[in-house]
């Protein structure tokens, strides 16, 4: 069969380039998020203030990409590897921070370049799939939430042993060189461009519905990476290294999710699957909200793993499929950022409604949003894909 093992192992070498790029992303986030309520602690930040200095952080991710083509363009090969860095360098000054000031401005930096290689990363992947002809979209994804888990859990052992953000940010930041290393590209473009003077004209409905669940995916990943370890420790009474477990079940399940879609992904219908999978987030993200103790609210983010895991990639594969080679660079990067504006509604979202009706209310909010994404835009989506693909046959 060629999605065996040996099939997996060629796919990753085809794709290992960006793969340490959503290693690098994976890593950093999941470190800060395994270790916010010591860095929230740190800064004496309350639900809401925290959720507001993150979502002025986001913006710089957001502004990132947008103008990653430009940064591509200008910094050609080096982008990646550069924009990675400037990751490192900003967990790196936010984890070691006691003012609020540095921690908003080493988060907004750590944004920025996130935002620069999220972008260049997934058209690096749709450009290798449309090269060999399958699908590599959910299988990078899945590496990436497999390193997310896996720096979860090491992030909380490590605390566990008394070690401070900063000191796992600057053991992080010698990997992030390797990987840097690692993903530079020989050439210094990516993809071929629209011929000169001839505007790039992207369809609308495509770009809105595929960022919208983008966005939607991207929401529940971060309620439930950036507050699970929250709701564990506060609400139920969790230590530290029970809180990471909880981003680490989210990242282990997303993975394992991921790697299943990139196997089945030639084999089922991919709208149906989107919509089911997000109908499972919605529920897992409930059943979380309303756990009485740890063992249960770990079986509901790891529900929400599964099924928000395949939702993003599928998307942004769609996208990626459906337009031309020349536009492919411009159409990921709208939809990336729509998607990204997850990160800028989030952590508001979710700070405000604690602060009113407590951190279980958020989560169930976030849910009845997945639900609204399985029965208005994953149908959307699929109407806009059909009427594209018919009109290029015509």
């Amino acid at each position: 069969m060629r999605h065996g093992c040996m099939g997996l192992l060629d796919d990753l070498r085809i794709s290992y380039k960006p793969l340490a790029g959503f290693l690098v992303i994976g890593g950093a986030w999941a470190a800060f998020f395994a270790q916010m309520p010591v860095i929230k602690a740190a800064i004496g930040a309350s639900d809401g203030v925290y959720g507001a200095v993150v979502l002025l952080a986001s913006l710089g991710a957001l502004a990132a990409m947008w103008l990653a083509p430009l940064a591509d363009r200008f910094a050609g090969r080096w982008a990646t590897p550069g924009a990675s860095i400037v990751v490192a360098t900003g967990m790196l000054i936010a984890a070691g921070s006691a003012d609020l000031i540095v921690f908003a401005l080493g988060m907004t930096l750590a944004a920025i370049g996130s935002g620069v290689v999220d972008v260049l990363v997934n058209v690096r992947v749709s450009e290798r799939e449309e090269q060999v002809g399958r699908p590599l979209m959910n299988l990078n994804h899945a590496m990436y939430s497999f390193a997310y888990a896996g720096t979860a859990l090491l992030t909380g052992l490590l605390r566990e042993l008394a070690w401070t953000p900063a000191e796992v940010f600057l053991a992080f930041g010698g990997i992030v060189c390797v990987l840097a290393v690692i993903m530079l590209e020989k050439r210094t473009t990516i993809l071929p461009v629209a011929e000169p003077g001839k505007a790039v004209a992207l369809p609308t409905g495509l770009i809105w519905l595929g960022g919208g669940l983008v966005l939607v995916a991207f929401l529940t990943e971060a309620s439930s990476e950036g507050w699970s370890a929250l709701h564990l420790e506060r609400t139920l009474g969790g230590g530290p290294a029970e809180g990471a477990l909880g981003p680490a079940i989210l990242g282990l399940t997303m993975g394992i999710g991921r790697l299943a879609g990139h196997v089945m992904s030639s084999r089922l219908p991919e709208l149906p699957l989107m919509v089911a999978a997000s109908l499972t987030a919605a529920a897992g993200l409930m059943i979380a909200g309303a756990a009485p103790g740890l063992i249960i609210a770990y079986a509901g983010f790891g529900l929400a793993g599964l099924g928000v895991s395949v939702i993003a990639p599928l998307a942004l594969a769609q996208v990626g499929r459906v337009v031309p080679a020349h536009k492919r660079l411009a159409a990921i990067s709208r939809v990336s950022v729509m998607g990204y504006g997850a990160f800028f509604i989030g952590p508001p979202l979710m700070g405000f409604t604690s602060e009113i009706l407590g951190l279980r209310a958020g989560f169930f909010l976030v849910g009845g949003i997945m639900v609204f994404a399985a029965l208005v835009l994953v149908p959307g989506l699929g109407r806009t894909v059909r009427s594209l693909q018919d009109a290029g046959r015509d």
